[in-house]
């Protein structure tokens, strides 16, 4: 018999580590989905659109969605028990929700209907917060992010498990630790 699989987010304002976190599952041979706006900022700016979310946020975030969802689907057809994503659908959401954009029911309704089984926080930590070209935002900016984040997750009723400030190495561990299945 095959064990329920388990998809697993990791959540958290820009810079916290969970790209990091994200590479070193992979280095253990776990399944692992990117972010997905990395590449949706990445292609825009090959079309000479620095900053997609701030010119047009309600596309960006469609697109988003969309690739999360992608990512969503192809994980619920995976044969694979431990699934993490580096965010979340309800991500899309929590985002449009800090930035004060109107969008469509959609966001909510496919927050809904694409259940995660655990979601593991990355709280701010102003050591490690860094920018670079696909990440803009401020420590100040990522804190408050932090807040529309939990806030979304929390008002879908999912548990948020906060992973403690440490090295990768225990980080990593931490949340291996934490699942309820033998690995």
């Amino acid at each position: 018999m095959q064990k329920k699989q388990q998809k697993i987010v990791l959540i958290g304002g820009p810079g916290t580590g969970k790209t990091t976190i994200i590479n070193k599952l992979k280095e253990k041979n776990f399944f692992c989905f990117d972010e997905v706006s990395r590449e949706v900022i990445s292609k825009a700016q090959e079309k000479g659109i620095e900053q997609l979310f701030l010119t047009e946020p309600l596309l960006f975030s469609e697109m988003l969605l969309e690739g999360r969802e992608e990512q969503f689907l192809k994980a619920k057809k995976s044969k694979e028990e431990l699934i993490f994503f580096d965010r979340g659908i309800p991500d899309v959401h929590a985002y449009m929700n800090y930035f004060k954009t109107e969008y469509p029911d959609t966001f909510l309704k496919k927050s809904k209907q694409y259940k995660y089984d655990l979601i593991f926080h990355f709280s701010p930590w102003k050591e490690i917060h860094t920018t670079d070209n696909e990440r803009y935002e401020t420590f100040e900016e990522s804190t408050t992010i932090d807040t529309f984040l939990k806030e979304a997750y929390s008002d879908l009723n999912y548990k948020i498990i906060n992973v403690p400030f440490g090295t990768i190495d225990e980080r990593t561990n931490f949340i291996i630790n934490s699942l309820s299945c033998d690995i």
